[in-house]
């Protein structure tokens, strides 16, 4: 298989299914958003030494890449002529989000409860740790845009938006594991 098919060149990409729009459709802006932020999670992987840690994001990695899939398969392609599923893999369900829920829980209860909201940074990591939460917050927007238009398996919305609160979470849990003081955010008066 070639990586370039030249089908592309005139602005237009194929969704799954074989549904060609334009690049800059907002269906191809979710998942690429969601492509960038797995490329980003795979950057703070490779930063991190503990296993535990590296574990969970890769499974969230994992996880992302699935949601990809599930947002590049619209409604009108999710089944097919004979009646089976196009996309046949496992999904983003609730399992998935309980999972984040119970990572951020875990990792929370060895922080000091928060009395402020932090800046973000204090060490390289938790700044590429930040700016993975912002793009997860970008990818969440654009997702909601779409849920607007079309039809998007609420998991997504769930997962997305649970994710960037275990990616606070993380910045303030690696600020933790690295004995680096989080700076509070102290507005002027």
């Amino acid at each position: 298989m070639k990586i370039y098919t030249k089908t592309g060149d005139k602005g237009t990409t194929g969704l799954y299914g074989g549904t060609r729009v334009a690049k800059h459709n907002i269906r191809i802006e979710a998942y690429g958003t969601i492509d960038e932020l797995n490329s980003y999670i795979g950057l703070i992987k490779d930063l991190i030494n503990d296993d535990k840690i590296s574990d969970i994001l890769l499974r969230i990695q994992n996880e992302l890449f699935t949601m990809g899939a599930m947002l590049a398969t619209p409604e009108s392609s999710k089944t097919m002529r004979n009646g089976k599923e196009r996309l046949n893999i496992e999904k983003v369900e609730t399992d998935n989000v309980l999972f984040l829920e119970q990572t951020i829980d875990d990792m929370d209860k060895k922080l000091k409860p928060m009395t402020s909201f932090v800046l973000p940074g204090g060490h390289p990591t938790i700044s590429h740790i930040h700016i993975a939460r912002c793009i997860c917050r970008r990818a969440e927007r654009i997702i909601v845009r779409l849920s607007e238009e079309e039809n998007i398996e609420k998991e997504i919305l769930k997962y997305t938006n649970r994710l960037s609160d275990l990616l606070f979470v993380l910045s303030r849990f690696m600020s933790f594991s690295l004995k680096i003081d989080e700076i509070p955010w102290i507005p002027k008066k």
